[in-house]
């Protein structure tokens, strides 16, 4: 399926406020809840495959909650710039290359602060606030998560 189609459900399933959506698309099917978890399997498989998905559905939901636990005192110090896709992290745009901000840095807003790898695909990250790096919350290489905390501008 399509990162596109999956990103716009799980839009849709985080604006909807329901619980958990399943779609089957030809031999796929998808089944978003919202607690984060995404599975997709064959639809061939899907009874079994359903069945395994369910029980570590809470650990990734559980994972992300331990996760942004940390990101949610210093949220309230400012805005908190979210990873708007899955994939790797990087703070500067090529290994050799000085990192687009650091800590205690003036952004713009539409400036690019890093970048995330998806798919062989590199994608800059604009902030989408205005304001001073205040915090970093990712390390660079790291694998990165729909929605997980990556700075926090104040």
């Amino acid at each position: 399926m399509d990162l596109r189609k999956l990103k716009k459900l799980i839009d849709l399933v985080q604006e909807s406020g329901i619980a958990e959506l399943e779609i089957t698309e030809g031999e796929e099917r998808v089944r978003i809840a919202s607690g984060g978890a995404v599975s997709v399997t064959p639809a061939a498989a899907a009874a079994p495959a359903v069945a395994a998905p369910v029980p570590a559905a809470p650990s990734p939901a559980a994972a992300h909650g331990a996760a942004s636990a940390p990101a949610a005192a210093p949220a309230a110090e400012g805005h908190v710039v979210k990873a708007p896709m899955v994939g790797t992290f990087y703070r500067a745009p090529a290994p050799d290359a000085k990192p687009f901000v650091e800590v205690g840095d003036s952004v713009k807003e539409g400036q690019a602060i890093c970048v995330i790898e998806a798919m062989k695909l590199m994608n800059e990250i604009e902030a989408d606030a205005s304001g001073t790096i205040k915090a970093i919350l990712v390390e660079n290489g790291q694998p990165v998560e729909y929605g997980q905390a990556l700075f926090i501008i104040g």
